[in-house]
C-alpha cells in the first residue's frame, strides 16, 4: 500500500503543494478580481448621493494613504465602537472592504451579528481598486 502525504501552506501570496513522489510545485495566489468600471462608476454615484454607505476596516494611516472616494473609516478591530453611529444608517446598504478581503470579511460578520442586513463585501477590495487604476482620495 503506498501513502501519499499532501502539504499546502499559504505565506507571502504563495501556496505551496508537496506530493509524494512529485516535485515541488510553486504556484502564484489568484489575484484579486478587479472592481469593473461601470460597477465603480455607479457606486462612487450612490456614495455621493447618500444612497450606500462605503466604509473602509483597513488602519487610519492605510486610509490616510489611500482611499476609495466617500469611504469612511472605521477600523476592523474598532468596529464595536462605531456601531452607535451606524444606527442612523441600518436602512441604507453597507459596502465593506479593506486591502484584501480579511479584515473586510470579519467586519461584515460582526455587522451581521449585530443585525446589520444589508452589508456586503466589495470584490476585490482596495487591491483590485488600485489595479483597475479607479480614482483614490488621500488625506
Amino acid at each position: 500500500m503506498r501513502y501519499y502525504v499532501v502539504a499546502v501552506l499559504l505565506a507571502g501570496g504563495l501556496s505551496y503543494s508537496l506530493l509524494a513522489d512529485c516535485e515541488p510545485q510553486l504556484k502564484a495566489a489568484p489575484a484579486p478580481t478587479a472592481v469593473s468600471i461601470d460597477t465603480a462608476t455607479a457606486m462612487l454615484e450612490k456614495v455621493k448621493n447618500q444612497e450606500l454607505v462605503l466604509i473602509d476596516v483597513r488602519s487610519p494611516e492605510e486610509y490616510a494613504e489611500g482611499h476609495i472616494p466617500g469611504a469612511i473609516n472605521m477600523p476592523h478591530d474598532q468596529i464595536e465602537q462605531y456601531v452607535s453611529q451606524l444606527d442612523d444608517i441600518r436602512d441604507k446598504p453597507i459596502l465593506i472592504y479593506c486591502r484584501s478581503g480579511r479584515r473586510a470579511k470579519l467586519a461584515l460578520e460582526d455587522l451581521k451579528a449585530r443585525s446589520f442586513a444589508d452589508v456586503s463585501h466589495l470584490e476585490g477590495d482596495m487591491m483590485g481598486w488600485n489595479g483597475a487604476g479607479l480614482p483614490v482620495a488621500r488625506m
